[in-house]
């Protein structure tokens, strides 16, 4: 046996452990879920076989559309928002300023925070009574807002036409402290030399970033609008938490409708159905993003 074959099989052998976990862990069940959104299971009776009913279901059922809009609006608004403004406190944070560090620890806190207590924070802060209302009230904004329409003072969970938006606003607080890191890694891999070519070329702070820094972001601004958006799509937590999915289903989502229909009705093959479909859906806009941005 030549010495290639020797390397080969004892990189299998070292693999072998991760490959069990792999095919036990994340394989089986995959295999397993595409099986069961071909049945009607309710987890007290034997599997029945329904072929491609659950997904024909799916697609006349209004709660799915409802959910697919209040998701795709979700992550274009959060995914969006996140990424300006997590690259907008990497630029900050990548000056020479006082107390950087504790600047970065600061923002990046919320990122290794449990989700659950954010969430429970920011309704606290949603509440009628809360800390939103009472800012706005001091600040005398409070009748800005009854011109938008809104009933002061705001009940910012329990209104359809604010509940989505202030789970955005947490959303987008509590991830761009992480996003901020990944983007400031990707700040200090640019060559300094190529900053100091574009100021001798007449190139102000405006060209620079335009020119140097935007362009040779490239692959970080794609892994971070990519995670986002698999993140986005995913969103279970926070709407569980704060709004359960109303008022009137105005915060339900495609994986809070999974989560009803798998663990409240009891209906495995059709949640198994709105699974796939999600990670269709996310594999699409993944390899459309990945076209957009050239990478």
């Amino acid at each position: 046996m030549g010495k290639r074959w020797s390397e080969a099989i004892a990189g299998v052998v070292f693999l072998l452990p991760f490959l069990a976990v792999l095919v036990v862990f994340v394989g089986w069940p995959l295999v397993n879920a595409l099986w069961l959104s071909f049945h009607s299971y309710d987890l007290f009776s034997a599997p029945r076989w329904v072929g491609l009913e659950n997904y024909r279901f799916l697609l006349n059922e209004p709660d799915f559309w409802i959910s697919l809009r209040n998701t795709t609006l979700y992550t274009l608004v959060v995914v969006s928002l996140q990424t300006a403004f997590a690259l907008f406190l990497a630029l900050l944070m990548d000056r020479e300023i006082r107390g950087k560090t504790l600047f970065r620890v600061a923002l990046f806190l919320p990122s290794v925070t449990s989700s659950v207590a954010i969430s429970l924070i920011f309704m606290f802060l949603f509440f009628k009574n809360g800390g939103l209302n009472q800012l706005f009230s001091w600040l005398r904004l409070d009748r800005l807002l009854a011109l938008f329409g809104l009933a002061v003072p705001v009940d910012w969970l329990g209104d359809v036409h604010t509940a989505l938006g202030a789970i955005m606003a947490q959303n987008v607080w509590s991830t761009a402290g992480f996003f901020m890191v990944v983007f400031l890694a990707g700040l200090q891999d640019i060559p300094e030399t190529l900053y100091e070519a574009a100021r001798l070329d007449g190139a102000n702070a405006w060209g620079q970033f335009r020119y140097v820094t935007l362009p040779l972001l490239r692959p970080t601004t794609f892994y971070v609008t990519t995670i986002g958006l698999i993140g986005c799509f995913q969103v279970f937590d926070q709407v569980y938490i704060m709004t359960g999915g109303g008022p009137l289903k105005s915060t339900l989502t495609i994986a809070y409708l999974l989560y009803q229909e798998a663990f409240m009705n009891f209906n495995m093959g059709y949640a198994c159905a709105i699974a796939f479909v999600l990670a269709t859906l996310i594999l699409l806009c993944t390899l459309l993003q990945r076209r957009l941005l050239g990478d």
